[in-house]
């Protein structure tokens, strides 16, 4: 089993990106706004724990599952322990259920100016309905870039099977096509 950790800054193309390899590989999409757009609807405010828990389920049963593989889109602050701790914990959730487990690290980086017109586009606003209120949206990007350091320092993520790619000028399809290339998935 193949677990991509597609990771990035708020509205750098996740997801999107994560929907072009899904079409072209046999890797599943698990986009970090399925567990919370959902939970947001029932509880009418972002619940950490609830969306947590949810994800632990997905994670266990894929991860037990017959299923070739899993992109998994993450927005990792690198200036907080908890979120190196969090994807190790994922880790272990699919190796303490699938000896064959491989995992890949792709890291997509684009300048908050392209980041901010992604944030409206028809795709994004149609799977998150969070990011509908625009200059709420807006503005946590600006907040998440304040607080946090959303992109790795250069050597800073020394897994096996990593690559950075700036896709600030590329088509989501191209970048999914170097990525397939890349891990031969």
């Amino acid at each position: 089993m193949k677990v991509l950790f597609l990771i990035g800054n708020a509205a750098v193309g996740k997801m999107t990106v994560g929907q072009e390899l899904m079409k072209i590989t046999d890797l599943r999409l698990f986009h970090n706004h399925m567990t919370i757009e959902p939970v947001i609807e029932i509880f009418g405010q972002f619940n950490p724990k609830a969306i947590y828990r949810l994800r632990e389920v997905i994670f266990e049963e894929f991860a037990s599952s017959d299923c070739y593989g899993l992109i998994f889109t993450i927005m990792w602050a690198f200036d907080m322990q908890s979120d190196w701790d969090y994807v190790e914990h994922i880790k272990d959730i699919f190796k303490q259920r699938n000896d064959n487990v491989e995992f890949y690290y792709v890291e997509l980086v684009a300048p908050q100016e392209i980041r901010l017109g992604r944030n409206v586009t028809e795709n994004r606003l149609i799977n998150k309905p969070s990011k509908r209120d625009i200059e709420g949206s807006n503005q946590r990007l600006l907040n998440d870039d304040a607080n946090h350091r959303c992109e790795s320092y250069d050597g800073e993520i020394t897994f096996e099977n990593y690559i950075k790619i700036d896709n600030s000028y590329l088509a989501p399809n191209i970048v999914a096509c170097k990525i397939k290339e890349e891990f031969n998935l």
